[in-house]
Parts: structure tokens; sequence; C-alpha cells
């Protein structure tokens, strides 16, 4: 309190002196500095023109001009230092009667006063009476103000440095805090209280052996310096988000029993040059103090991206701050002890030197889990959790491929709120299925009441579900419901029975014919006058297919050739983009006839399927529309009872066929 007393009290000082400083030395004069408008002044009578004889009437400046060199002009009232005139004016315009009429004088007529004069105009200026307190509160703000506030920061400072900078390095305590801007902020814990240990990381086995290598490294250096191993200097950790890379960081510190420092590439970089250069150099001072320790940098590509690639030439702050890392990591001095972990899902704008051995000698890929993986996950995660006994977590696994291990705990949290909003103690494989769905395609919306509408929605989905089934190549179908979610008026589910790293020419045929199968059904029924764009984005999702098959994966009698790959389209640090579109016109047309050809083929073959089985897909549509779900098995079950389902593809190959 005393310190803020202090500062008040000098503030206040400064104003007054200002004041005094204004009054002394702008006080004669006042209006010959502040404008020569105010020269115009004789005898004041008011600061503005009264609002009671404001005239309604106005003129321009130009017009105003033309009166005054006809003679029309006969006073003229000059307020507000000269920007507003109330003239009083007769023309045969005006029919002869004078009026008052007021005109906005324009800055920089400083010629007017002579013409007033020239003209024999009687004219008055009013000024501000209020001059004296404005030119001194302009020159406190020109001057004083400015003085005053770099006053008040020096003394915040002092203040600040006395005490001891307060509070630590996290820049979160005040003012005085701009003098740890070098230090790093990171999580220091020195006695590796992560709280995760390997049995808390699953699904990413392969990752973890090669982890508890190091720990061993960590624990027993001596066991691989005797047959002159040296330990690794850095880990890179890849793979996409929620996988499990943070996760398992800990879980080393955690394991090793040693110092875990953890910070964000994104960190490093301010806005003041040098900074991020001197955090990594407070930072490797830590570790080298307690080693041996573990820093694990998350989101590296923030700080490590390849250099001389964005605006500026290269030489900004995030590339100093690199240079100070890769000095760090192999320089002249043995970080003996000191391993440093990163984590990115963008290894492919980081740069070479970064990731060269010496520096992050091993490069760890987390892939997204695989059934078993999925299943290991969610065991860790039910651990506190209470299910009903018709929940499995086989099923739950086979039904989210693609899951990443914080997909899967997020999945088992919302069925777990799901469950207490319905006040039961359990969770029940409703609220699985529920979930599941709101995390892949969003919030349940309300049933179409419209029963055209509903029965159009009702025959898209059971295309796509019976055209699919009649398909072996086609994954079976989980789930068709008419409850809308997101921006989609239903849903059809198809899950793979296994996971697959490979997919075949026939698998992406039967994708497109079964996606197709809703425009076919469309079409079948209400006839190719009433088709909607209800199916607008499977069009969409097959076209591109069809053009990989082509373009990408060479599946097509155009050959074995890639037109195409994942780094086609590059954004740039400036923001601009490279295509690697090299075809020629030709080129590109076969490409499109390909494509065309291959999507017109796959359309006739869902039409034949579904007009084979109209019976089938009239009462498949009826139970839907009664029922607004069917589970597969069910929906298999009732179709089995009017056609045989195929255990081989009843297709004609597109690509031998005559």
């Amino acid at each position: 309190m005393n310190l803020i007393k202090k500062i008040a009290a000098t503030f206040v000082a400064l104003l007054t002196l200002g004041f005094l400083l204004g009054q002394s030395y702008f006080g004669p004069n006042i209006k010959s500095y502040f404008g020569p408008s105010t020269l115009l002044a004789e005898n004041n009578t008011s600061s503005s023109i009264p609002k009671d004889s404001i005239p309604s009437s106005k003129m321009t400046y130009g017009h105003f001009l033309e009166y005054l060199d006809m003679g029309w002009v006969t006073k003229v009232d000059l307020y507000e230092n000269g920007r507003m005139a109330v003239i009083q004016a007769s023309s045969p315009e005006l029919g002869n009667r004078p009026q008052q009429i007021r005109v906005e004088i324009p800055a920089g007529a400083s010629q007017l006063i002579t013409k007033l004069r020239t003209s024999n105009v009687d004219f008055d200026a009013h000024t501000n009476q209020t001059d004296n307190l404005g030119g001194t509160l302009k020159f406190l703000g020109n001057f004083v103000l400015p003085l005053g506030l770099v006053g008040l920061v020096f003394l915040l400072f002092r203040s600040r440095a006395r005490r001891g900078g307060g509070g630590g390095s996290n820049m979160g305590g005040g003012p005085g805090q701009l003098m740890n801007l070098g230090k790093a902020k990171n999580e220091f814990q020195l006695d590796a209280k992560t709280g995760v240990m390997f049995a808390d990381v699953a699904g990413i086995e392969e990752a973890k052996e090669e982890f508890e290598e190091i720990v061993t490294f960590l624990k027993t250096p001596e066991k691989f310096t005797a047959v002159g191993a040296k330990i690794p200097r850095g880990v890179m950790l890849v793979g996409p988000p929620g996988t499990g890379k943070t996760l398992l960081a800990k879980a080393i510190a955690g394991e090793a029993g040693v110092p875990f420092l953890s910070i964000s590439g994104s960190e490093f970089v301010e806005m003041f040059v040098g900074v991020g250069a001197s955090r990594v150099r407070d930072l490797f001072k830590k570790a080298k103090t307690n080693a041996p320790c573990i820093i694990f940098i998350d989101e590296i590509d923030a700080v490590g991206r390849q250099r001389g690639a964005g605006v500026g030439g290269g030489n900004d702050e995030r590339e100093q701050t690199l240079n100070q890392l890769l000095t760090e990591m192999d320089g002249f001095e043995g970080n003996t002890g000191i391993i440093v972990v990163a984590a990115t899902n963008r290894v492919d704008i980081l740069d070479s030197a970064l990731l060269r051995p010496g520096r992050f000698d091993r490069q760890i890929t987390v892939n997204l889990p695989d059934v078993k993986g999925r299943l290991s996950i969610l065991k860790v995660h039910a651990r506190n959790k209470k299910f009903n006994k018709d929940v499995s977590l086989n099923k739950i696994a086979q039904r989210t491929p693609g899951f990443s291990g914080a997909d899967l705990a997020n999945l088992l949290n919302e069925a777990s709120i799901l469950a207490a909003r319905q006040k039961t103690t359990e969770i029940t494989s409703n609220d699985i299925s529920i979930s599941v769905d709101r995390i892949l395609t969003g919030l349940e919306g309300n049933c179409l009441k419209d029963s055209r509408s509903k029965r159009l929605v009702a025959y898209q989905e059971i295309g796509k579900g019976l055209t699919g089934t009649m398909l072996s190549d086609h994954d079976p179908v989980e789930k068709i419901t008419l409850i809308p979610r997101g921006n989609r008026t239903g849903l059809t589910w198809f899950t793979p029975e296994e996971d697959q790293g490979l997919i075949s020419r026939g698998q992406i045929l039967a994708r497109i014919i079964g996606t197709l199968g809703a425009r076919a059904a469309e079409e079948i029924i209400f006839g190719e006058a009433e088709v909607t764009t209800g199916a607008s984005a499977d069009i969409m999702q097959v076209t591109s297919m069809a053009r990989q098959m082509v373009t990408r994966y060479g599946m097509s009698p155009v050959g074995p050739i890639a037109f195409e790959d994942a780094t086609n389209n590059q954004v740039f640090l400036d923001g601009t983009q490279t295509s690697g579109n090299t075809m020629t016109l030709d080129t590109t047309s076969k490409i499109d006839n390909e494509v065309q050809e291959i999507v017109n083929y796959c359309y006739q073959q869902a039409r034949a399927i579904l007009s084979e089985n109209r019976v089938a897909m009239d009462r498949l549509v009826d139970i839907l529309i009664e029922e607004e779900t069917i589970e597969g098995p069910k929906f298999r079950e009732i179709l089995a009872e009017y056609t045989e389902v195929p255990e081989r593809k009843k297709y004609e190959s597109y690509f031998t066929k005559g």
C-alpha cells in the first residue's frame, strides 16, 4: 500500500507541475500557439454556437464563396475556432429575404478573413473561452503525461527488483517479471512425481519396448557403457494427436525415477528477439545440474520448422531458438545423462539438422491403435467405471476403428456422463452407442416430421445399407438410423470386422457402389425428376475415391502411374501454396473420362442390386420409419428373409468387362 501511495503522489505531482508549466509558458500567448484561428477574436462571447441559434439551413463552402463574390452576404459569425460559420445572406434564390445559413469551413481556408475584409463584410469570431485550459491539457498530453508514465513504470520495476523479482519465472505475476523473460517456463519436478507408469500406457506396445530400454539406460548406464555404448541424446515421438506421446514421456520419468522437465515448443518463442535462445540455455542449465533427467518438448514443430522457408529471410526469433537448441544438444560440452524427448505430428516440416543422429538418434512412430490396442486402452480407462453386463469392451474396440487413445478415453467419459444424466449407476451398451454416434457425427437432433421427407431419407439410408450388404467386399452394416446428427438427416454405419492397413481394388469399388445406393434408391422410387440434394455428400465422396484410384493408386487402365501424392499441395509459412500438378491437358482429359466411367459403372451396379431386391427394400424402409433405428444383425436377418445374402461378390468386375 505504501508503494501505491508513493506512486499516486508522484503522478499527481507530475500533473500539477505540468499544469503550472503550461500556464506559465503558454499563458499570455496561448491562442497564438494553439492555432491561428484564435487570432480572429477581439470580443468573445461564447465558446461555441448556442444550440437554440443553430440555423437549419446549410450551405457548402464553395457556394458561400460565390455568395461573397456576388455581394449577397451581409454578416458572418465564426465559431469553433473558425471551423463553422453562420452567415446572414439575401439572394434571389432565397426570395431576396435575409436568412441565416450554416457553413462548414474547411481546414486550410486561411484567406477567408482577408476575403471578408476585402468584401467589406461585417464579421465576428467567437472563440473558446477555455482555450487556456485546453492549451495546458494539450501540453500535458504531449509532454508531461508520457514522462509521468515512464516514471511510473520505472518505479514499479525498481520496487520489484528490490524484492527479488516476485513471482518466479512463469510470467504471471506482474510487470516486474519482464526481468525473467529469458527464464525457461517449465514444470520442473525434482522428485519426478509424474504419477504415470508404463502400466498406465496401453495400445502402443512397440513404443513402450523402445522406451523400456531408455529407462534401463537411465537406471543402470554402466551396463551399456561397459561395451562402449552411448546413451541416446534424443528421441522423437511421431504420430497423430491423442495417441499418447505425452503420456509415454511422463511414464519414462516415472519408471526411471529421474527429474522430468516439460515444456511446449511454443513457449520458447516470444516477441522479443533472443528470449527463446535464452530460455533454451536456461532449460539445459537446469537439466545439467540435475542430471540424469528427461527434457520433454511437446509440439516441437512450433520451434523446429525447416529454416529459411518463411517470410523475413529466415533470420527470425524462431530460427535463433532452433540454432541454440541444436547447439545445446550436441555442443562442445557433453550432456551426460540428459535425454531429450520431443513430440510432433508434423515430422515432415522439421529441420533436417534437428533429426540427424547425435541429436534425435531415434524416431519412434506412435500410430493409431489397432483392435487389440484399443481393447487394452479401454481396459485401462474402464478401471474406475461400472458397466452393465451387456457392455462388451471387445465390441467397443471393434466399432471404433481410427479412434486414438484420447478418443477412447473421451468415449467412456461421455458414456459415464450420459449414465449420470439418466440417474443410473452403471454404463449400458446404449450409452456407449449414443456416445460413439455423438463423437463421430455430433449432437442428436429431432426426427423429421414431414412423412414424405422421412420416407425419402429412409430409402436413401436403406439403399446404402442394402447395396453394401449385397457386396462381399463391403464392410458389414453396424446400424441404420433416421435420428439426425450434426448436418445429416440420417446415418448408415459400416464397421469393418478387422483393421486393414491395405485396401484392395475390389473393396474400393464396393464402397463406391454402396455409397451410390442412396441416390440409386431415390431415383428408383421417386423418379429421376424428383431426386434431391440429399446425396450430394455421397457423390463428392465417390468422386474423390474414383479419382484417387486413377491418379494416386494406379488402379485403372491409365496405368500404374501416380499423378498426385500427399505432398502435392503444401502451404508455406508465408501463406502461399504450391501445386504438383504437371499433367498435360490430354492426360487430364483421360483421367476425367476414367473417373466418369468408374462412377457411372458403379452407379449402374447399385441400381441393379436395388431393383432386384425392391420388395426387401420396401419392407426395410417401413420398419425403419416405424422404429427409427435398425441394428446391423436385425437388418441382415430381415434381408435374409427375402434374398440370399451372398458370401461372394455378385457384380461384374469393371476391369474384366467386355
